[in-house]
């Protein structure tokens, strides 16, 4: 709807969405509620936190895998650096461990993206009224799965495994030692029941505890 039959004050709306189309589609459609405006579309996790700073939105609606920096990272850094912007992850990925994460990243809501544009813009509504909106279904799930048997160092060892890096190179990433690398290494992978660290770090990737 143009900016002049818009209402006196319009739902301001931070867009995160690294492919093009879909985030065209959606600043359109969220565009045509009369209460809402797109004030700012970005591509990578990197220039979430910069942009709201910049046009201090009242809701930031976030992808999780973004180029950069994952949403669940910026959304936690939104609450600390622009606390009045409400944060809503909208994502395909809707494993139990990216809910549980992007609750403890300060994240008001969680939707996956095969629902109806009129529930998100239901959403975008709601989370600035101060509730939190997540999917049922996924919620349920989150419930039965359990939190993420990983702790913190784990979960950098399994990320920095990615690419083909050795041991060595994770200690000199990480700064630990080589032993210690491979004893947070063989514990992944007793945890997620796997057989190798690339096969623990895919299986806590499905999880969504990385």
């Amino acid at each position: 709807m143009p900016r002049s039959h818009r209402p006196a004050k319009s739902i301001r709306v931070l867009l995160a969405e690294d492919q093009g189309m879909m985030r065209g589609a959606l600043a359109l459609l969220l565009g045509m509620e009369e209460d809402i405006e797109v004030v700012a579309q970005v591509a990578a996790g990197d220039t979430i936190v910069d942009t709201a700073l910049t046009h201090r939105p009242d809701v930031a609606l976030l992808d999780i895998e973004l180029p950069g920096r994952s949403g669940l990272d910026a959304a936690a850094e939104l609450r600390d650096q622009v606390p009045d912007c409400r944060v809503l992850i909208l994502t395909t990925f809707g494993q139990p461990g990216y809910l549980r994460r992007a609750m403890e990243a300060g994240a008001a809501g969680f939707l996956v993206k095969d629902g109806p544009v009129e529930e998100l813009a239901e959403a975008v509504r709601r989370v600035l009224t101060g509730e939190t909106v997540i999917d049922p279904a996924l919620a349920a799930a989150a419930l039965s799965a359990g939190p993420n048997p990983l702790t913190t160092r784990e979960c950098d060892v399994l990320k920095a495994s990615a690419d083909g890096a050795t041991v060595a190179d994770i200690a000199a990433k990480l700064h630990l030692s080589e032993s210690t690398v491979r004893n947070y290494l063989s514990s992944a992978i007793g945890k997620t029941g796997t057989r190798n660290r690339m096969e623990a770090m895919r299986e806590a990737r499905q999880q969504g505890w990385l």
